[in-house]
């Protein structure tokens, strides 16, 4: 079986119970006029049918269009007839959407949302956005690690409390759908999506995809709060984990045991929490159906409309798209069954998650964005993530935990005090940022923010773990002369890793620590210094070349805003606990190699950690 990956993502969102009864917008019926889609007392399915049935072809094709919200927020004034002459029914957050302030995303947002309404039927915008690991198109939301680091943890209520804070800040900037989770299960290191997956084990991966969509959605499949919770998206297509060398985006080519074992478990355990949703191309996906990209527009949206596909992230031409769905509904080409099956599971999905009943986004829940209990929950998700790989060179030299009260101690390698790399990529910008943020502020043509965004870094954790005596010196970048400098260290701290990156970006073919973390270890590590490596990373990396020079060893992953879970372990005021989500081969040519391959001969297998 050859599972060829365009890029669709599918929507949770089942049948709920709607409260609030909100009809003072839209519509055009006569005074006093029951309009059953607009009680809130009624069945849902009754209300689609309802509602599909008043609805011109316009009306529905807009509900299958979803376009980049900067198509109108670049120019409000001018841009109104996105809404009120082409009906879209979709906008999203592109991941450079960084924001402002939470308040001013929601005045955007309501603005948007009641142009929606004042159409001759009042249909709810859906807006959405990319959360994978908290809120991280957002300057200062709560950055949690990535998902290889959540499997790390075995916890699933835990992954339930972050899925809920995520839910709650996405909805404090007046969004009310999150593309998350990846429920992707990685087969191969070198593909640049790892991260995103949360173990090479399905297993692993249906427990943490069940739980993050309970802490999404409320108690899926249904939405506990219209103002707190969100609607979810398992994403991205069955098998894109298994592609050929991990290439992003190419050809899974595998047996019906493969695809049914171990790539289609988390999409069926979607559909065990009964899927009512629709499904949504990805980022100009069906563009890509064609080689070159986009040769023939229309065949495109015939070939994907009628395999069914029911709203098309455009995210730009969509009055192209618009034009060219006219013709081919009228032409007959694509029936009028699908467009109504498409419009259906829309509209479904709005009145689903209380769009109908409450449209506009609350302001009140700014307060909560990013705020301490939240930043508490980040913390413990990156302590519960670091896996102890190594403790020691001898079972009786322990180096773990690490004194806090010495003389002095050094904390070397660029991963060690840069925000932007320990929170890897999809953060602030789609791949990722270097240093605190401040930097992304130069490309004002997206308007975004200025101002680094809160969190902790490892050294600024490690500064305030040790005791106020300890003299912590930090080496960006040693030399072969630091060991001798700093003779009289204590111990050294090793920060290295990988720069952020994100998708195809990220697939690499040798999985090698980024220059010139090597360079730290052996002048560090190799020079006689008792060290301990802390890998930044979103997926294993050769290490076995060194490993014998290294004292200890730990991976924190990509660990997000709250760096100062690292120091909690690694000195002792909580204990290592999480193990390996997949298996840490010794050489890449080993690769694709997983837990029950035949030949398995890792550098550490997979649910290896040492506890302490």
């Amino acid at each position: 079986m050859v599972a060829t990956i365009y890029g669709v993502r599918s929507m949770f969102f089942s049948a709920t119970i709607v409260i609030l009864f909100a009809g003072r917008y839209g519509g055009a019926a006569a005074a006093g006029e029951y309009i059953k889609y607009k009680d809130p007392k009624a069945a849902v399915e009754e209300r689609v049918e309802d509602l599909l049935a008043r609805m011109t072809l316009p009306e529905k094709l807009g509900q299958m269009c979803q376009v980049d919200r900067f198509n109108y927020s670049m120019n409000p004034a001018v841009n109104e007839d996105i809404f009120t002459k082409y009906m879209i029914g979709s906008v999203l957050s592109n991941p450079y959407d960084t924001g402002a302030s939470p308040l001013k995303r929601v005045l955007t947002a309501n603005t948007m949302q009641k142009l929606s309404l004042s159409t001759r039927l009042g249909i709810p915008l859906l807006y959405a956005i990319d959360a994978v690991h908290g809120h991280n198109t957002f300057i200062n939301a709560t950055i949690f690690p990535h998902n290889v680091g959540l499997g790390a943890t075995r916890d699933p209520e835990l992954v339930k409390k972050i899925g809920a804070i995520t839910a709650l800040e996405v909805r404090a900037t007046g969004i009310a759908q999150a593309f998350a989770p990846c429920v992707a299960v990685c087969r191969d290191p070198r593909w640049g999506r790892c991260y995103e997956s949360y173990s090479e084990d399905p297993k692993v991966v249906n427990m943490m995809t069940e739980s993050i969509i309970d802490g999404l959605q409320g108690n899926a499949p249904y939405l506990a709060d219209f103002k707190t919770n969100v609607a979810g998206c398992a994403k991205h297509f069955v098998a894109d984990g298994g592609t050929v060398n991990g290439v992003n985006e190419d050809n899974t080519v595998a047996d019906n045991a493969t695809i049914f074992g171990i790539h289609m478990p988390p999409f069926e355990a979607a559909d065990t929490l009964k899927f009512q949703g629709f499904v949504i191309s990805d980022w100009l996906g069906i563009d890509r159906i064609t080689t070159p990209h986009r040769a023939n527009y229309t065949y495109s949206i015939e070939a994907s409309i009628n395999a069914g596909i029911d709203m098309v992230m455009v995210p730009w031409e969509y009055k192209e798209f618009l034009a060219e769905l006219t013709k081919l509904v009228d032409g007959g080409y694509i029936p009028m069954s699908r467009i109504d099956d498409a419009v259906r599971r829309v509209l479904r999905a709005k009145f689903s998650v209380g769009l109908f009943e409450n449209p506009l986004a609350e302001e009140t829940l700014a307060a909560e964005f990013g705020n301490e209990a939240h930043r508490e929950v980040g913390r413990e998700a990156v302590r519960k993530s670091m896996v102890l790989l190594k403790n020691g060179k001898t079972e009786t030299d322990k180096v773990v935990p690490l004194a806090k009260k010495v003389k002095k101690i050094v904390v070397a390698g660029h991963h060690a005090n840069n925000m932007g790399w320990q929170c890897g990529g999809f953060t602030l910008t789609w791949q990722g940022f270097n240093g605190t943020g401040e930097e992304i502020a130069a490309n004002r043509a997206m308007r975004l923010p200025t101002g680094k965004t809160r969190g902790t870094t490892i050294l600024e954790a490690i500064q305030k773990a040790v005791d106020p005596t300890t003299q912590v010196i930090y080496v960006e970048e040693p030399n072969k002369d630091t060991s001798k400098v700093h003779a009289d260290a204590a111990y050294t701290i090793v920060v290295v890793g990988e720069a952020p990156y994100a998708e195809t970006r990220g697939d690499s073919r040798t999985l090698n620590i980024a220059d010139p973390g090597l360079d730290t270890i052996v002048n560090t590590c190799g020079s006689g210094m008792k060290c301990l490596v802390v890998l930044v990373t979103g997926r294993p990396l050769m290490i076995e070349s060194h490993i014998d020079m290294i004292d200890a060893l730990a991976v924190a992953w990509l660990p997000g805003t709250e760096g100062q879970g690292v120091a909690d372990v690694l000195y002792g005021d909580h204990p290592f606990t999480g193990t390996l989500p997949r298996t840490w081969m010794k050489r890449v040519d080993q690769l694709p190699m997983n837990v029950g391959d035949k030949n398995y001969d890792p550098l550490f297998p997979f649910g290896f950690g040492i506890k302490t």
